[in-house]
């Protein structure tokens, strides 16, 4: 193979790559460092406002006056949201209760109890457009406070807007993030125990039911944690995290990862006067990245039609698979084929295939009786595109 030819086609997926992810560069920027530990972030008119969970206040930060303490709760605070009227909600971590900011002074508890019982720690938290309030309630802020939980169970809850609290899920160990699809068909929740690593989606039903529970997106590497997380206009999910924030399309895999490298991500939010600045809450500091493109699916239609004709991704069989499983392919005109593993970071494990292939079909096979067990994802490229594949490993 010619060099110029390698060369053109390690361009295009470069340039494949840039576009897909949308982000003008590859790491955040720093905002400002001078914190503890950072979580909540969201912005209202013109201002970020975020939590310092160890410093117990909550702060303020704009590009014309910098970070100055906004508010000063009794106990700290975890997650925030604004309501219909702009108010910010607070997620009690410390407090053990749901509360509305009425200004730089008071707030008004909305609800601190389920059935008589207190919650254990509310941590992230989302408004619907119904007004109803979604939370999370693990036992973090309980655990570091060395308290006794009331409830023998981490719930996802809902309160309407008429104040009643509803139990919507009590089978998470720590139910962590939680956000909504951008026209709220879907309710997204991360569970964050070390040992799950797992984004689970329902359907949401007449704004106050939530069915079909499943499986979203799952860490493989052990050790992670995923932590709070919201969508983008496109209904991407972007989930904090150990490694930063990762980046799964709506079929939950994985396409960027935002380093926030050496701190942990704790959650993230939409920004600036356009929404397209991402502001990400990590270790004691905020960080900021700018996003210009609308992302993958954009690319991918403005290719059309053009992609299935050029090349094609078969299903792989079997699948689930046990050790060994075949991946047919199809060519439509002679070129560089690229076959890649992935793990649900979007690490690239396995590479079965880069040379030239001649038009026609093929089968690879893959043998991964080195791998755990897990969910993988088989990546074509061509000089044509890309095509993602889920596949499952069993053992």
């Amino acid at each position: 193979m010619k060099q110029g030819t390698i060369t053109i086609v390690k361009l295009y997926l470069l340039v494949f790559i840039f576009i897909s992810f949308g982000f003008t560069q590859s790491t955040p920027e720093l905002v400002d460092d001078s914190f503890t530990f950072t979580e909540g972030p969201v912005w209202k008119d013109g201002v970020l406002y975020f939590s310092d969970i160890k410093e117990g206040k909550i702060f303020k930060w704009s590009a014309d006056s910098g970070t100055t303490v906004y508010y000063v709760p009794t106990e700290p605070s975890n997650g925030l949201a604004l309501d219909a009227e702009n108010n910010i909600i607070i997620a009690g971590h410390g407090a053990r209760h749901i509360a509305r900011l009425e200004n730089r002074d008071s707030i008004t508890i909305l609800a601190s109890e389920y059935n008589g019982e207190k919650f254990n720690s509310p941590n992230d938290i989302v408004v619907k457009s119904d007004g109803s309030i979604w939370f999370t309630d693990p036992t973090y802020g309980l655990n570091d406070a060395g308290g006794t939980p009331e409830m023998d169970y981490c719930g996802i809850f809902r309160i309407s807007p008429s104040g009643e609290v509803q139990l919507m899920d009590d089978t998470f160990s720590a139910p962590n993030g939680i956000c909504f699809s951008p026209d709220e068909s879907l309710l997204y929740a991360t569970e964050s125990d070390p040992s799950i690593r797992k984004i689970y989606v329902w359907d949401v039903i007449n704004d106050s039911t939530i069915i079909n529970k499943r499986q979203f997106a799952y860490i493989s590497r052990p050790g992670t944690y995923l932590d709070g997380m919201k969508t983008d206009a496109d209904g991407r999910l972007y989930s904090a995290s150990v490694l930063g924030v990762v980046v799964f399309d709506t079929s939950g895999t994985p396409i960027d990862t935002i380093s926030t490298a050496p701190y942990s991500a704790s959650n993230c939010n939409w920004g600036d006067e356009d929404g397209k600045t991402l502001y990400i809450t990590a270790g004691g500091g905020v960080y900021k990245i700018r996003k210009t493109y609308t992302g993958i699916e954009a690319k991918e239609k403005r290719q059309g039609s053009r992609l299935p004709d050029s090349f094609k991704l078969f299903n792989n069989y079997p699948n689930p698979f046990n050790a060994t499983t075949r991946i047919p392919f199809y060519v439509a005109q002679a070129g560089i084929v690229n076959i890649d593993i992935l793990n649900t970071l979007g690490e690239k494990v396995a590479t079965l295939a880069y040379k030239t292939y001649g038009a026609g079909n093929y089968v690879i096979d893959w043998y991964a009786g080195n791998f755990s067990s897990g969910l993988y994802y088989i990546r074509m490229a061509t000089v044509n595109g890309i095509i993602l594949q889920k596949c499952l490993l069993i053992k």
